[in-house]
């Protein structure tokens, strides 16, 4: 964790904390850094917040000042941009967006020329140069001076893509979507169209205040209702920049990142397509998930919370599949991101090539009720490790036994203790969690 990029950009309130010399200055050093040896070469994507706007033409300000050429998609996705970076040659990408945050916030992502997130080392002298701590970069002069070019078609190959990959039509089924007036309103429904759905939406009439506003994966409950009210076969919600998907069976049930991930792992276990018959999780999945898994022989890693930490592990084993409780599910053989809309459309494959129902093929994974409680503390560590709280920490997980477990962490960006439980009643998880929080108190 930076002093500005936390596990998923620089994100912060627009033109407080995240401003317009912020992006400029991001711009100016990566059309630097990458155009040291020859012209740089990066993209641009952005969400539909108002301030994306001013910060993609400060970022391409900054990148041909600097002498690099700067490639705008325009409003797209974040595994767009990744997908555009890895396959066109560019030495970067940068999305515009802060995921699920409310409209006023916004964020700069940065990704590398091979599609991942950028490199801490990286990020760290981006930071350098934001406080001013190393030399000033020359400014391009003459014919040195960089381009910006409309690369929209860069996002049609991507949506050409995504048609691409299912192996059979979705005619007849009747799909919902989502889009939380975000990136996926510009793309999603084309990419369902094209496959032969009846494609019905909500929320991707975006107008730069209400992304994310009682909608998306987020807000799921208006999914839900949606696909009841339209007996629909299956729906899907998506968040800001659409790397997130959570979806909705046709009885109007959520089926969240950890069902997802079980649904499509025992899939492609079964077509000996699952490295290791193995799935990458955080240790923020449901237990529920894990007992499932265990019935069927389907092993599981855990990693810290962050899909960046998921990736790692899944490209450091070989693994195929990952992803968290939040609906980032990465498909490694085909982005190198979460995808919402790709994670949309290998639901759809696992239920036409099962001739199930979505409420079918989840039902197997009982969710344990969970409660996260948060505490803020003078001394995480000191807090953490007093004799009380790890007694306390103790006794809870006795009480537990085999039916529940929990789970004591540090924040990574704020003095908070995070606990959290899951046991067989909602009410089990408030009487463990309080007598957790109560000795941390007690130690203050």
């Amino acid at each position: 964790m930076g002093k500005y990029f936390g596990t998923d950009g620089f994100r912060g309130e627009a033109n407080v904390k995240l401003t317009v010399e912020h992006a400029f200055k991001v711009g100016r050093y990566l059309g630097w850094f990458y155009g040291r040896d020859h012209k740089a070469k990066i993209a641009i994507g952005k969400d539909t917040r108002r301030s994306s706007y001013m910060f993609e033409y400060a970022l391409a300000a900054g990148i041909t000042a600097s002498g690099g050429d700067a490639y705008l998609l325009h409003v797209t996705t974040t595994p767009s941009v990744s997908y555009v970076v890895r396959t066109e040659g560019f030495d970067c990408g940068i999305m515009i967006s802060a995921s699920h945050n409310p409209f006023y916030d916004n964020g700069i992502k940065i990704i590398n020329g091979y599609g991942h997130k950028l490199e801490a080392e990286v990020e760290a002298k981006v930071e350098k140069y934001l406080d001013g701590d190393s030399e000033e970069r020359p400014l391009a002069t003459g014919a040195d001076i960089g381009r910006t070019v409309d690369f929209s078609a860069g996002r049609n190959r991507y949506v050409g893509y995504l048609i691409s990959l299912p192996t059979r039509s979705f005619k007849h089924m009747r799909v919902g979507l989502d889009c939380a007036n975000g990136s996926s309103s510009a793309i999603a429904k084309s990419v369902f169209d094209a496959l032969g759905a009846r494609t019905y939406v909500i929320h991707n009439e975006p107008d730069g205040v209400n992304i994310n506003t009682n909608c998306g994966s987020t807000h799921i409950e208006v999914l839900q209702q949606f696909v009841r009210e339209n007996h629909l076969d299956v729906g899907f919600a998506y968040d800001g920049d659409a790397d997130r998907c959570i979806a909705v069976d046709e009885n109007g049930n959520v089926v969240n990142g950890d069902m997802i991930l079980y649904v499509c792992g025992k899939y492609m276990k079964e077509q000996n397509a699952l490295r290791g018959d193995t799935i990458v999780t955080t240790v923020m999945s449901n237990l529920g998930l894990y007992k499932a898994c265990d019935k069927i022989g389907l092993k599981y890693e855990k990693t810290a919370v962050g899909d960046k930490y998921v990736y790692e592990n899944m490209t450091q084993n070989g693994f195929q599949l990952g992803g968290e409780q939040s609906g980032h599910i990465i498909f490694s053989k085909h982005a190198t991101t979460g995808d919402g809309i790709l994670t949309s459309l290998k639901v759809m494959e696992v239920m036409l090539e099962k001739k199930a129902t979505l409420a079918t093929l989840a039902s197997e994974v009982k969710i344990y009720p969970q409660l996260l409680q948060n505490l803020k503390v003078t001394d995480m560590d000191a807090t953490l490790e007093h004799g009380k709280v790890q007694e306390a920490i103790r006794y809870v997980e006795e009480r537990l036994g085999e039916d529940g477990r929990v789970l004591v962490r540090k924040s990574g960006t704020e003095p908070l203790l995070r606990v959290m439980v899951e046991a067989l009643t909602d009410e089990l998880c408030e009487e463990c969690v309080l007598h957790i929080i109560n000795a941390m108190k007690s130690v203050q």
